[in-house]
């Protein structure tokens, strides 16, 4: 059985304020709980409605019902498992590689879906700005299908990072060049912008190399590519030149 205040404690981590206070973030389902199991995480506690997860000790698991999971669940239908783990500190910026820069993405599937990305390209490095959706959202950690357990995700001033590095800066508009015929690097710095607003002016300005996905479509009318589709476009243009 779960305590009143053990089930207030888990529903308030689906806010940012209190997932920084207790350090803690929230994990459903079997498939996100595995990947998060198998990597440097460290589970908290573990909450289950039947017997999974056999190397959990007891200390860390308990069994509870239904019931008791919708009341601590984030999802509309609330899966077999939740889980809790610990909100590791940020790692090391990595430079030897193509990073992925978000200036303020804030739909969390977009974010989850762009973390499977990195994750399916070889991604290791993802920078947001600081008003970008938070990380540990849970509807974002649930989009990402344990891919955030490998794909470090860091928040920093955006625009004192891209004045600050010596590696080539790309940003994705509507009027660059054609990426189909850019001779892209190995090493860089992609930047790609808010959902409705795209890059703000302040990065747009640091920026000298711009890129676009030309649009084939006879009509010409659709106004922009959802973010992590056209991450997706780019990403794999980067990987195959």
């Amino acid at each position: 059985m779960v305590s009143k205040n053990q089930i207030k404690l888990i529903t308030s981590l689906q806010q940012k304020k209190y997932r920084q206070i207790h350090q803690l973030f929230i994990a459903e389902g079997v498939k996100v709980i595995q990947e998060l199991l198998l990597s440097n995480f460290i589970l908290e506690h573990l909450y289950v409605t039947e017997n999974l997860f056999d190397s959990i000790s007891n200390e860390n698991k308990s069994i509870i019902s239904n019931d008791e999971l919708k009341k601590m669940s984030c999802l509309n239908t609330a899966n077999n498992c939740l889980a809790l783990f610990k909100i590791p500190l940020d790692k090391k910026n990595s430079s030897s590689e193509l990073i992925v820069a978000l200036d303020g993405v804030s739909d969390p599937g977009n974010l989850g879906t762009i973390i499977r990305l990195c994750d399916w390209f070889g991604i290791s490095q993802i920078i947001c700005s600081e008003n970008s959706v938070d990380v540990y959202n849970p509807k974002v950690v649930q989009a990402t299908m344990g891919s955030i357990s490998r794909v470090n995700v860091s928040y920093l001033n955006l625009e004192d990072y891209i004045s600050a590095t010596k590696l080539p800066v790309f940003g994705t508009f509507m009027d660059g060049i054609n990426v189909y015929k850019e001779k892209l690097p190995k090493t860089g710095i992609l930047v790609l912008g808010n959902e409705a607003n795209g890059i703000s002016k302040e990065i747009e300005n640091l920026i000298k190399i711009r890129l676009a996905i030309p649009r084939f479509g006879e009509l010409q009318k659709t106004e922009s590519l959802n973010v992590a589709s056209a991450t997706a476009i780019f990403l794999s243009e980067f990987k195959r030149n």
